[in-house]
C-alpha cells in the first residue's frame, strides 16, 4: 500500500482577493457529483497551460474539518485497534494552514484532526469494554515532543527546564525512540485536552510577515494504544506529525533569531526532499540520519498506514511555492508502505521447568572433601629433598626472545627435578618438570678494572710520540709548495696582461666603439641617415685606422649631399619636380636595401691591425633587418577639391573620362567588372565627365580606397618613366 496524499486548499484571507485564485480542485468525470481528486495550477511560464495533478482525494476551499475527518481519519480509527499503527503528517508553505488542519480551533466545528482522532477512539474503547463486559480492557497514554532548531524537546517541560543538547534518539527493533520521553496516561477526552493544551503552550511559535501564529518547530503527538484482552495485549500507535512551513526569508522578513529557526527549517524539509526522492528512484542509500525529522517520520521504513494532508494557498502570491509543493506530494505518493500488524504479547504461565531425574536406580557420586575442589588440582605425592640446604627447581621455565648460548653440557639436564612442596591445595603445580636454565653471571666494572694489568710507562710513551709524528706530518701535507716558479716567456705575458684587461674591465673602450657601431646599424634600418652618420662619427675614434669603416662614412655623406641638392631643385622647379621628388623616395629607399645586403657582407666587426689595440670580438654578432620599403602616405582628396589638382589627379581624372575600358582596367585595383559598373555610371548620370576625385568616389562601386589604389598605380607609372 502506497502513503495516501490528501490535498487540501485552504480558504481566502480577508486581505486576499478572488480574483487571484489560481488553483482549484477538479474531478475526473465532470458529469457525475464524484468528490475532486485532481488539483489544476496555471504554468507560471504559459498562463495558458495548465498542470493537472492527481492524488487520492482533494478538498477545495468550501470543505470543512469534519469533511476531512469523516472521509479520511475515521476509516482508520478500527485499523488502529487492530494492532496497525496510524501516522498523519501535514506538509506546506507556511501560512497554508498545516496547525489548523492538525490542531483546529476552540469551538467544535473547527476541531482539528487531532482531538477528532481521540474522540473516536475514546468512543470505541467505551463500545468494546461495553461489548465485551469488561473482559476486553482499553488504555490510552500520550507524549508530545518538538524538533526544534534540529533538537528534540519534550513538551511537557517547561522551556526553563530544558537542556540545551536536547533529548537523544535511538534505534529499537526498527522504530527510532527518543530516549527520556515522557508519557502521561489520559483516561478521558478532558483529561487529553488539558494535557494537549498545556503543551501547545511550551511549543515554539513566533509571529512572521505571512503568519502571525506560525510554528517555529516539528510538533509530533503519539498516541499509544494497549488493547488487553485475557492474556493476550495487543499495542498500536498513533502519530500526528504537524511540520513547520517551508520559509522564504524575502517574503516573510525574518530577523536574526527568525533566520536560524528558518534555515534549520528548510535544511530538514529538504532533507525529507531527498528521501522521498531517494525512495522513488530506489536508491540504496536513504539519507534519514542526516535530520532528526526524517530520522523520525522514516517514510518507507515503518509499517501501517500513513496520510499525508497536503495544504495549499490558492493565491497567485503562492504560485511557485504551491508549484514546489504539488511536486514533492507527486513524489510521495508513489512510496510503497508495508501494512503489517503489530505481534500481540501474551501473557500466561512461566516456563515449564524440567524435573530432576530421580529414582532408586540412580547412583549419586560421593561427596569430594573442600581441598579436592579446586580446579585442574592434581594430587600428587611429596618426597623429602635429598639435602637439607637444596632449594626445590622449578616447574617452569621462562623464555625471552634473545637467543641463548647453546649449552654444551646435555647431561646436566637428565636429571628430573623433585616436586615441590605446595603450601596450598587450590595452588596448581605444573605438568611439566623441565628446570629452568640458570642465569649468567653479571660481571661488574669494579671487577674488571681490579683484574686489568698495568700499562708500563715507556710504551705509553712511545705511543704519544708516534701520534705526534703522524699529526706533523698531515700538516706538512697540507701547507703550499714552495717551488720556484719557472720564467715565462713575453709573448704568454702579454696575452695573460690582455685576459687581465678583460677580467678587470680595461677594455671599456673598445666596447663603447662597438656600441655607437651597433646605434649607426639601427639608425640605417630605419632609415635616419643622418643620426647614423653621427654614430659612424663617433666610432672612428676608437677605429681609427679601420678602411671599411671610412669607406661608409664617406658613402654617407655623399648620399646627405645628394638629398640636399634634390630638395633645393624642388624648391626651384615646377610640378614635374614634385612627381619626380615624390617618386624619389621609393626609388632610394629600394637602393638602399640593396646597398644595404651588400654593405653587410663586406663590413661586418672592424678589425684593427694586429699590433693594435683592437681585438676582434666573437661574443659579438650582429645580426641586420632587411630594410623595409616605405609605402607613400594616403592622399587627401579633400585638398584636391579645395585648391589646384595635381598631374597625377588630372592624369586619373581624364583616363576615366574616356569610358574606354582598356584603359579603366589597367588602373591599379580595377578589375572587368568594376571597370564596367564605372563606365556604366557615368553614361547614366546627368554629368558627362567626372571634374574631382569627390565625384569619382561617389560613383558606384567605387570608394576611397579604390581611388587611392589608383592613384598609387599612376605614381609606379611615373617612377618608370622617370628612372
Amino acid at each position: 500500500m502506497s502513503v495516501r496524499v490528501v490535498a487540501r486548499i485552504r480558504p481566502l484571507l480577508k486581505a486576499e482577493l478572488d480574483k487571484d485564485s489560481i488553483v482549484s480542485a477538479v474531478s475526473t468525470d465532470t458529469e457525475s457529483s464524484a468528490p475532486p481528486t485532481i488539483v489544476r495550477i496555471p504554468n507560471p511560464k504559459n498562463e495558458s497551460e495548465d498542470f493537472s495533478f492527481q492524488f487520492n482525494s482533494v478538498y477545495g476551499q468550501d470543505a470543512m474539518q469534519q469533511d476531512i475527518f469523516d472521509g479520511e481519519v475515521a476509516p482508520t480509527i478500527k485499523h488502529l485497534f487492530n494492532s496497525f499503527d496510524v501516522t498523519l503528517f501535514a506538509y506546506g508553505v507556511t501560512g497554508t494552514g498545516k496547525t489548523h488542519t492538525m490542531r483546529g480551533g476552540k469551538s467544535l466545528v473547527d476541531r482539528g484532526v487531532i482531538p477528532r482522532l481521540l474522540s473516536g477512539i475514546y468512543r470505541r474503547s467505551r463500545k468494546i469494554e461495553k461489548d465485551s463486559k469488561g473482559a476486553t480492557t482499553v488504555e490510552v497514554s500520550m507524549s508530545y515532543y518538538e524538533i526544534y532548531n534540529d533538537r528534540v524537546f519534550d513538551l511537557f517541560e517547561a522551556p526553563e527546564q530544558r537542556t540545551n543538547t536536547g533529548l537523544q534518539l535511538r534505534d529499537n527493533g526498527g522504530k527510532t525512540v527518543v530516549v527520556g520521553l515522557t508519557e502521561r496516561p489520559c483516561e478521558s477526552l478532558k483529561e487529553f485536552e488539558k494535557l494537549y493544551d498545556q503543551a501547545n503552550v511550551n511549543r515554539s511559535t513566533s509571529a512572521t510577515k505571512l503568519n502571525a501564529h506560525s510554528s517555529r518547530s516539528h510538533a509530533i503527538l503519539c498516541v499509544k494504544l494497549v488493547v488487553t484482552t485475557g492474556e493476550e495485549t495487543r499495542t498500536s500507535t498513533a502519530s500526528a506529525i504537524d511540520l513547520a512551513g517551508s520559509e522564504d526569508n524575502r517574503r516573510t522578513d525574518n530577523g536574526k533569531e527568525r533566520l536560524v529557526e528558518s534555515a534549520s527549517i528548510n535544511k530538514s524539509l529538504f532533507v525529507l526532499a531527498q528521501c522521498v526522492e531517494a525512495i522513488s528512484k530506489k536508491q540504496t542509500r536513504i539519507p534519514y540520519r542526516e535530520s532528526k525529522m526524517t530520522r523520525i517520520l522514516s517514510l518507507g521504513q515503518n509499517n501501517g498506514l500513513m496520510i499525508m494532508f497536503l495544504n495549499l494557498a490558492p493565491v497567485r502570491s503562492y504560485h511557485l511555492d504551491t508549484l514546489s509543493s504539488l511536486n514533492f506530494a507527486n513524489r510521495t505518493k508513489k512510496i510503497e508502505v508495508r501494512e503489517i500488524e503489530n505481534e500481540p504479547i501474551f501473557k500466561g504461565c512461566s516456563r515449564p521447568v524440567p524435573m530432576p531425574i530421580s529414582g532408586p536406580s540412580i547412583q549419586r557420586q560421593p561427596l569430594r572433601p573442600l581441598a579436592s575442589l579446586a580446579h585442574n588440582t592434581i594430587m600428587r605425592r611429596i618426597e623429602p629433598a635429598t639435602k637439607s640446604g637444596d632449594k626445590p627447581a622449578k616447574q617452569f621455565s621462562v623464555y625471552s626472545d634473545r637467543a641463548r648460548p647453546r649449552q654444551s653440557n646435555l647431561t646436566s639436564h637428565a636429571r628430573q627435578p623433585e616436586a615441590p612442596k605446595r603450601s596450598s591445595p587450590s595452588k596448581r603445580p605444573s605438568d611439566s618438570h623441565i628446570s629452568r636454565p640458570s642465569k649468567h653471571a653479571r660481571v661488574s666494572p669494579s671487577s674488571t678494572s681490579r683484574n686489568a694489568t698495568a700499562i708500563p710507562k715507556a710504551t705509553i710513551e712511545d705511543i704519544i710520540e708516534k701520534k705526534v709524528t703522524e699529526i706533523l706530518a698531515a700538516r706538512a701535507l697540507d701547507q703550499p709548495s714552495t717551488a720556484p716558479i719557472p720564467d715565462i716567456s713575453q709573448e704568454v705575458q702579454r696575452r695573460l696582461d690582455l685576459l687581465e684587461q678583460k677580467i678587470e674591465g680595461k677594455d671599456d673602450a673598445r666596447a663603447e666603439g662597438l656600441s655607437y657601431l651597433l646605434m649607426a646599424k639601427q639608425h640605417l634600418v630605419r632609415g635616419e641617415e643622418g643620426s647614423a652618420l653621427k654614430m659612424y662619427e663617433l666610432a672612428r675614434e676608437y677605429f681609427p685606422d679601420n678602411r671599411k669603416l671610412e669607406a661608409k662614412i664617406l658613402r654617407l655623406r655623399e648620399r646627405g649631399k645628394e638629398k640636399r641638392e634634390e630638395e633645393g631643385s624642388v624648391r626651384e622647379g615646377g610640378v614635374e619636380a614634385i612627381c619626380v621628388a615624390a617618386a624619389q623616395p621609393v626609388k632610394r629607399s629600394l637602393q638602399r636595401g640593396v646597398e644595404e645586403a651588400d654593405d653587410e657582407e663586406e663590413f661586418k666587426a672592424p678589425e684593427p691591425a694586429e699590433d693594435s689595440d683592437y681585438q676582434s670580438d666573437d661574443g659579438f654578432r650582429y645580426k641586420p633587418k632587411r630594410a623595409k620599403i616605405r609605402q607613400p602616405k594616403m592622399h587627401n582628396i579633400s585638398a584636391d577639391e579645395e585648391g589646384p589638382q595635381t598631374p597625377r589627379t588630372k592624369q586619373l581624372l581624364s583616363i576615366i573620362n574616356t569610358r574606354d575600358l582598356s584603359q579603366i582596367r589597367l588602373l591599379k585595383g580595377v578589375g572587368a567588372k568594376k571597370a564596367e559598373g564605372i563606365v556604366a555610371a557615368l553614361c547614366s548620370g546627368e554629368d558627362n565627365a567626372i571634374r574631382s576625385l569627390g565625384q569619382l568616389e561617389g560613383l558606384k562601386g567605387v570608394g576611397l580606397k579604390t581611388v587611392e589604389n589608383m592613384r598609387v598605380g599612376l605614381m609606379a607609372g611615373f617612377d618608370e618613366v622617370s628612372f
